[in-house]
């Protein structure tokens, strides 16, 4: 089978996007299941490649190529911003930077969208800039969403001993009670079981966590287990979907991360992102369930006070170009 086009999202070209993306595609494990072109700035990747020291040649190309490039330790960049210096000044992104990660994004949902290559993995972003050049979005996740026209979309943290999904995803933590309804858990769980079963695990075996502790402890702590979450659940089960629920997140990570579950669907943010970068800090990945196209992430941010130094780790976005790569294989036989 050919080598998936993976087309790899610079990011914030102040932060260490352009770093890991260097380290990366250094390796030759990544050159040997996918064929790398990156979308972002030419003078911000230039400059990570000398901060990282990395041994790599860097080639400019003005649309997709359609064969990968001969040899080891090169780079394809389609360069989609012309930054100047204090543009791309380290930990200082401003509109002219916002609008270069909004411009890498799109153009690579339309490659997605298009067929031009089978995925697409993005780095990290800065959300203030972004908005402060008009794009407001809370994340990736809701801008993909829109440009894909997908109504209905699941963000999935994944490791190797854990995955989670989010019903709400970047609220305020005092809204996410009026936020959580019938209908929206059991979309959650809908995707996660067919996202899930399609590219990482035939029949998974999901688990559902409470809002409340204790499960609410019988309406004492709260009663959206009764209201929301358990009636969801039930329908879910109705219709073949192994899932069981609700669950009190205080206990159940620890079975979950022994493989007795293989995913979590979480109510909130931090209630599935604590315990999976307390288990994948480094290697975690974030991956957009319910889109048309493939979309993997690394799972940090900008990292501003790492930009420059040329030591960040590049783990995250290695598991997510090789996450999107299989992720693609899977799709094609299909």
């Amino acid at each position: 089978m050919e080598k998936p086009r993976i087309v790899v999202t610079m990011g914030d070209p102040c932060g260490i996007g352009p770093e890991v993306i260097a380290r990366a595609l250094s390796l030759p494990e990544i050159r040997e299941i996918c064929r790398p072109l990156v979308l972002g700035d030419l003078g911000a990747m230039e400059r990570a490649i000398a901060v990282t020291g990395e041994s790599l040649e860097l080639r400019t190309v003005s649309a997709v190529p359609e064969e990968a490039p001969t040899g080891h330790g090169v780079i394809q960049l389609l360069p989609l911003s012309r930054l100047t210096s204090t543009e791309v000044e380290y930990g200082k992104p401003g509109i002219a930077a916002g609008e270069a990660m909004y411009r890498y994004i799109a153009e690579a949902a339309r490659l997605c969208v298009s067929g031009r290559a089978a995925a697409m993995v993005t780095g990290p972003i800065s959300k203030e800039a972004m908005n402060r050049a008009g794009h407001h979005y809370p994340g990736h996740t809701e801008l993909l969403a829109e440009l894909t026209g997908a109504r209905e979309f699941v963000m999935m943290l994944a490791g190797e001993r854990l995955k989670v999904t989010l019903v709400t995803i970047h609220e305020a933590l005092k809204d996410v009670p009026e936020l959580l309804t019938y209908d929206k858990v059991l979309s959650t769980i809908r995707i996660t079981s067919h996202d899930v079963n399609r590219y990482f695990r035939r029949n998974p075996r999901l688990a559902v966590l409470a809002l409340n502790p204790h499960c609410g402890e019988g309406g004492l702590f709260g009663d959206e287990e009764e209201r929301i979450i358990g009636p969801a659940v039930k329908t879910a089960k109705s219709e073949g979907i192994d899932a069981v629920g609700p669950l009190s997140a205080d206990t159940l990570f620890h079975f979950a991360s022994q493989g007795a579950y293989d995913a979590v669907v979480c109510m909130y943010h931090d209630q599935g992102l604590i315990p999976l970068k307390l288990l994948h800090f480094d290697d975690g990945v974030n991956v957009t369930l319910g889109l048309p196209i493939i979309r993997t992430s690394v799972d940090h941010g900008t990292a501003y006070d790492l930009a420059g130094t040329g030591t960040a780790s590049a783990r995250s976005m290695t598991a997510a170009i090789r996450m999107a790569a299989e992720m693609a294989r899977v799709k094609s036989e299909e």
